[in-house]
């Protein structure tokens, strides 16, 4: 008993440490692009050193661990890649580039959703609306989605009464910006969608490829160097100025490495962990989180006001995991009890008395 409370303690940290990378990433992604850091070199960087973070570990650890390669895994290496990689990570910096990290976070809600469903179709993920536990699922996963949705769309009064210092100068600049970028907002909405459309495929296309290859660094490893060699070839007809590829300050570095170390190396290497552990739809359902942390982040931070949607929101969140851990824990109660009720039957039955009865 106690092994299981541990191994739940420890898959419930490392899916807390994930969200709030994440959300970190998310302002430290605007300030790459902020400072001029091209769209280009960025994931070429950050995928570069998480190879070279990840490939000694997983030569040196799953040595003796790893199963043969062959040119059907390398290609499913590959498609992976393309998607849960490059298309991912070009869609992200193009649609926060168009939108904002707050805008960003709220459309990546849509991830469990997506993937609840994605997995549902491929028959990975059980759904049973009948039962009680499949209906907790959908509506936990509903609730979730929708408690991010408030914190994001509906502010309501102010809980802490903080100075905002703001000029009417500020005021009047921030409108003239939002009117520019009125019309590429469509645009950051498109690539944010298809951002969110990746990364389910991501999570839900590698969950039947670990069971083949349970080498989960060296898959890491090798999405990482496919995707590299993905966006070097982007590279080689987009971003030609060898200037752009220079690092020119401290704050370029700083992006660059926490992209590469903290979300490339740790941030993939956990969540594999942790789609191998619960399955793709457990560790999406806790994907709305990442809106809570990033206003968190934001109010300690930047000192941005904290409204009461923020906590109507945060509530129903917790709600909603409630439910699908609720329903995920049944469901595995379900199906263990069909499974001993299937081996018990043939002993009902009364097959188990024609060996005695052989006996003399």
């Amino acid at each position: 008993m106690g092994i299981v409370v541990t191994e739940k303690v420890k898959l419930l940290v490392a899916l807390l440490s994930l969200q709030s990378c994440l959300a970190g990433f998310h302002i430290v992604s605007r300030l790459a692009l902020n400072i001029g850091v091209s769209k280009v070199v960025y994931p070429v960087y950050r995928n570069l050193i998480a190879l070279l973070l990840l490939a000694p570990l997983a030569y040196f650890f799953e040595k003796n661990q790893r199963p043969p390669l062959t040119l059907s895994v390398v290609g499913q290496f590959f498609l992976i890649a393309l998607v849960g990689i490059t298309a991912n990570q070009g869609f992200y910096l193009l649609g926060l580039y168009y939108a904002s990290p707050t805008f960003a976070s709220a459309m990546q809600n849509s991830v469990p959703a997506i993937t609840f469903v994605m997995a549902s179709a491929l028959g990975l993920e059980e759904l049973n609306i009948a039962r009680r536990d499949g209906m907790a699922k959908v509506l936990g996963t509903i609730a979730c989605v929708g408690g991010a949705t408030i914190i994001t769309l509906y502010k309501g009064p102010p809980l802490l009464h903080l100075q905002m210092h703001q000029t009417q100068g500020d005021t009047s600049e921030e409108a003239d910006h939002s009117s520019r970028n009125m019309q590429n907002w469509t645009w950051g909405c498109i690539y944010l969608l298809g951002n969110c459309l990746c990364w389910a495929a991501f999570m839900v296309f590698q969950a039947p490829l670990l069971k083949k290859y349970p080498a989960k660094l060296t898959f890491t490893s090798f999405a990482c160097f496919f995707g590299l060699i993905q966006f070097l070839i982007i590279a080689a007809f987009v971003e030609t100025d060898l200037e752009k590829w220079k690092i020119q300050s401290a704050e370029e570095l700083f992006t660059i490495l926490y992209a590469g170390v903290v979300v490339s190396g740790f941030v993939i290497s956990v969540q594999t962990w942790c789609i191998h552990k619960s399955g793709p739809v457990f560790v999406a359902v806790f994907q709305p989180l990442q809106t809570l942390l990033v206003a968190v982040m934001a109010a300690l931070i930047f000192g941005d006001q904290l409204y009461s949607g923020g906590v109507m929101g945060a509530i129903l969140i917790v709600l909603g995991l409630y439910f699908v851990l609720w329903g995920k824990t049944n469901e595995k109660r379900v199906i263990n009890t069909e499974e001993s009720s299937a081996l018990t039957k043939p002993l009902l039955n009364g097959e188990g008395d024609a060996t005695s009865k052989d006996i003399p």
